[in-house]
């Protein structure tokens, strides 16, 4: 009973032209709502004996005359609707105890019909404040430095979904969100092209992260026609590959073309070793969880070093994530963590906040680092020895 019409959802019935799935009739002229009303009784075991049932079209046709309904309520208390019986003919046998037991077959519909509600109602709320996201374009991307941990110097830039921020949803739930209801492929692509579009903005590389079943599409490998040299595509760890052979397919030209690829979230997701094993990348990133207080857990400091001689060793080069002290800094340092991102080198923000190139020997002073720090830009992509990370899709802070 939706508030204006009454929807017959599952019927049993020795009558079904009379009575069946789908018939619709107005709510306020049902037996049914009368009840809710309080102007009938639920257990009637002869109509006959209610004016008030009998003004109402059901007692006409198709000549109900015995009738119970009891409401459908949900856990919150919400009344979903009524689970009603109906005769053709009185029934004077018809008391309270078929009512309780009635009750008990309605609460044990609700409890079929409850999930369903709820992932209906989940979906278009997901569906409604993302499809605005992706009508308007797209959410907004920024970018964080990347840095060389020995140096100091930027190496690149990570692109950086942001969504709004009444929601407080960090963006990789956002983009988990959309994948449930069917909008994962649509907000990712935007995301990557606002990714690619700070390609002209800023020096040095861009990372632009994508999830694997989005990479496979069409519409990916279209979008991918930039200046691969300078980007790194990082592949979340946290999300499953169903065909590793498909994604070498789709990589292998990219690849060839100059592109890197990265693994990003390295020790806080899915099956990380095998991932990086089979698509054999240039770069690992690892999560932030592993990496901060690293200066001061020795369980942390062993698990880093660990990955960082395991990333050496298939030849890929280490990126911290997450990287807030001074005293982390160090200590990725001194275990042989290549470079790092995080607040301590500077906050995502618009591509106006990373310098471009000021002088002939490539001197840029980049937004977030120590003041009056002077850091290089990044080198000529043909021999850096990154590629630019970007997490446009799963987002960190």
């Amino acid at each position: 009973m939706d508030g204006t019409t009454q929807h017959l959802q599952v019927v049993e019935s020795a009558l079904p032209l009379l009575f069946k799935d789908g018939i619709t009739q107005p709510q306020e002229t049902t037996f049914c709502q009368a009840v809710r009303d309080g102007t009938l009784p639920a257990v009637m075991p002869n109509v006959r004996d209610f004016p008030a049932a009998m003004k109402l079209p059901a007692a006409r046709m198709p000549r109900i005359r015995s009738f119970v309904s009891v409401p459908v309520t949900l856990s919150d208390g919400t009344l979903y609707g009524t689970f009603c019986a109906a005769g053709f003919t009185a029934d004077k046998a018809l008391t309270t105890r078929d009512q309780a037991l009635m009750d008990v077959l309605a609460h044990a519909a609700s409890v079929v019909i409850e999930p369903g509600l709820l992932e209906q109602t989940r979906r278009g709320e997901i569906t409604g404040r993302l499809g605005l996201v992706i009508s308007a374009g797209g959410p907004l991307v920024v970018l964080q430095p990347v840095v060389e941990l020995a140096t100091g110097r930027r190496v690149g830039a990570e692109a950086l979904s942001r969504f709004p921020h009444h929601w407080n949803k960090a963006p990789d739930v956002c983009f988990a969100e959309a994948h449930s209801v069917g909008l994962g492929d649509s907000l990712e692509l935007l995301a990557l092209a606002g990714a690619a579009a700070h390609l002209d903005r800023v020096s040095g590389y861009v990372a632009m992260n994508v999830s694997p079943a989005t990479l496979l599409t069409a519409d990916c490998t279209q979008l991918l026609a930039l200046p691969l040299p300078r980007i790194l595509l990082e592949l979340s760890e946290h999300d499953p590959v169903a065909d590793y052979d498909a994604l070498t397919a789709v990589l292998a030209p990219l690849r060839a073309a100059g592109m890197r690829l990265a693994i990003d979230d390295v020790g806080a997701g899915f099956s990380s070793l095998r991932h990086i094993v089979l698509t054999t990348p240039d770069v690992i990133k690892l999560d932030r969880s592993i990496v901060d207080t690293v200066s001061t857990d020795p369980v942390l400091s062993t698990l880093v070093r660990s990955l960082t001689e395991f990333g050496h060793g298939c030849g890929a080069q280490v990126v911290a994530e997450g990287i807030e002290t001074a005293a982390d800094a160090d200590a990725l340092t001194e275990l042989g963590v290549d470079y790092g991102q995080g607040w301590h080198y500077g906050r995502p923000g618009p591509a106006a906040d990373l310098s471009d190139t000021t002088s002939s020997d490539t001197t840029a002073f980049i937004a977030g680092s120590q003041p009056g720090r002077c850091v290089p830009a990044p080198r000529d992509p043909a021999h850096s020895s990154i590629s630019s990370p970007t997490r446009s899709l799963t987002g960190s802070r």
